[in-house]
């Protein structure tokens, strides 16, 4: 889905997932695919469409990109969370929650943004189906010498550093859930 929101100035929820993939024997690393219409190297993630929550877009987006589907991922979350909420529906923590301007794809920025909630995933195995038909088919695990390597302007530098700090500080610390547990 597109954008929902076209005058300047407004702002469309996206959410966003970062997977790391975790094997005996090899550093850990994290896949990203290159955008078909940016060129660049980014996370996997799309539009909060209408009717749907922030977690229910990255269910679906995670199946269009990347092929996985979320019982073949382990969710990070913070050990010390509020899972359960009386008269509501709790959904996972994000890693991350950005707003950012978007680009064209051809450098000239839009006055037009994006609030994005990144969420993070570990796994053992690449994804058991390819991204769907019109998705990129250009997926790489990265290690976080190959992201800091990536030239400027072939990463966003959000995903850069989003990617980073998944690796090397949260991986580690937080708990790996099941994600199917969390209301779609």
């Amino acid at each position: 889905m597109g954008h929902i929101h076209r005058e300047p100035g407004q702002h469309d929820a996206t959410s966003s997932a970062y997977i790391v993939l975790e094997q005996p024997g090899a550093e850990p690393r994290v896949i990203l695919h290159m955008h078909k219409k940016l060129h660049m190297w980014l996370q996997f993630g799309g539009h909060v469409e209408l009717g749907e929550t922030p977690w229910q877009a990255i269910a679906h987006e995670l199946i269009e990109e990347s092929g996985y589907n979320l019982s073949e991922l382990k969710l990070l979350q913070p050990t010390n969370r509020l899972d359960v909420l009386t008269n509501a529906t709790s959904h996972p923590s994000p890693v991350n929650e950005n707003t950012h301007l978007i680009n064209t794809g051809d450098g000239t920025p839009q006055p037009h943004y994006h609030t994005d909630r990144a969420y993070a995933f570990v796994t053992d195995s690449m994804p058991k189906h390819l991204p769907l038909d019109g998705e990129s088919q250009d997926l790489k695990a990265m290690t976080a010498e190959e992201i800091e390597a990536i030239e400027v302007g072939k990463i966003a530098e959000s995903t850069r550093e989003i990617a980073l700090f998944v690796l090397r500080r949260i991986r580690q610390s937080y708990d790996r859930l099941d994600p199917t547990v969390y209301a779609l």
